[in-house]
């Protein structure tokens, strides 16, 4: 990896227009997972003396794009993600002078939901797969899914239209959901190159349906035999209104998630950039309280809000890490 001339002198005079004219409060962009966890944190450090930070929830994909444009106070400080930045985009970083710090901070489930006036199920990742892929096999040939309702795919399943509202492309869950269900799902089908096997139907039975998972919620309030895919978190958050689907036989629980047999969990991230530490008041409050036990312990604040916790051992390597700003590696 080299800097180009144009690269570095933009990280300079970046630098120091943000030295200048550096904005009075904390600017956080990404995941929808992670935004309540990072609202919480921000709500906390607020309480404390700094300037409430101002967290927007873009998701993973638009996060790490506005992150790794470069240096200076109109570019975020720090973005939360639902996946791992790829190399491609610590490449577009690195090139812009941004150094990425990446923080660990929890896992989350992603799971299925419908109304709790909706029908009660459970479903395989092949079952998912087979409701949600582009082409399917028949008779020797890939056609177009042809799977309109549950009980086309299982006569077990409920007699009902298949409409599944998710995250979009730009989504960390998206990507950890074509990870986790889709290709893995996707092994039973032997005419399937891996690549055709993320290819979500695109014929009104998945609806994208943006970043803002309360939309989600409301969406199957008012139809209950729609399934919303979001975090755990969310899940949480609104028991009172929306049950799980089952995956594999497993309910989405803490406990379940936190000990894998839910099969359908990943890890949670956010990234520093390491050039607006010590100019951007709040950063280092803000990264402090969020890698307190007070926060994100077994019993932390953000346990409650559907943060499933690292182990003892990898919080404090990750604390320290995020102290010592190392710059991420791939």
């Amino acid at each position: 990896m080299y800097f180009s001339a144009r690269a570095v002198l933009c990280g300079v005079f970046c630098l120091a227009s943000l030295t200048a004219e550096a904005r009075d409060r904390l600017l956080i962009v990404g995941s929808s997972t992670v935004f309540p966890f990072a609202t919480a944190v921000a709500e906390a450090v607020g309480s404390n003396g700094v300037k409430f930070p101002i967290v927007e929830s873009t998701g993973s994909g638009a996060g790490f794009n506005l992150f790794c444009k470069g240096v200076g106070e109109h570019t975020p400080d720090i973005t939360n993600a639902s996946r791992r930045m790829k190399p491609s985009e610590l490449d577009t970083c690195l090139a812009n002078g941004v150094t990425p710090v990446e923080v660990e901070i929890g896992y989350d489930g992603i799971v299925l939901a419908n109304s709790r006036n909706g029908p009660k199920f459970t479903l395989t990742v092949e079952q998912i797969f087979e409701a949600l892929a582009e082409k399917l096999p028949k008779d020797g040939q890939l056609v177009d899914n042809g799977n309109l309702a549950w009980s086309d795919i299982d006569a077990g399943l409920p007699n009902e239209e298949i409409e599944v509202l998710g995250p979009p492309p730009t989504s960390g869950t998206r990507d950890a959901f074509e990870e986790l269900v889709m290709e893995e799902g996707c092994k039973t089908v032997k005419d399937l190159e891996k690549d055709g096997c993320t290819r979500i139907r695109r014929d009104g039975s998945f609806v994208e349906a943006g970043e803002n998972d309360d939309l989600i919620v409301g969406a199957l309030e008012a139809n209950p035999v729609t399934v919303g895919i979001f975090g755990y978190s969310f899940l949480m958050q609104n028991r009172d209104k929306i049950q799980s689907v089952g995956v594999n036989g497993v309910e989405p629980t803490f406990e379940k998630i936190a000990s894998g047999e839910y099969p359908v969990s990943r890890p949670l991230f956010f990234y520093i950039k390491k050039e607006h530490v010590g100019l951007i008041p709040g950063m280092e409050e803000y990264v402090a309280a969020f890698t307190s036990e007070e926060a994100w312990g077994d019993d932390g604040y953000l346990a409650s809000k559907g943060l499933i916790p690292l182990s003892a051992e990898k919080r404090r390597q990750e604390a320290a890490d995020a102290m010592a700003l190392p710059a991420l590696q791939l």
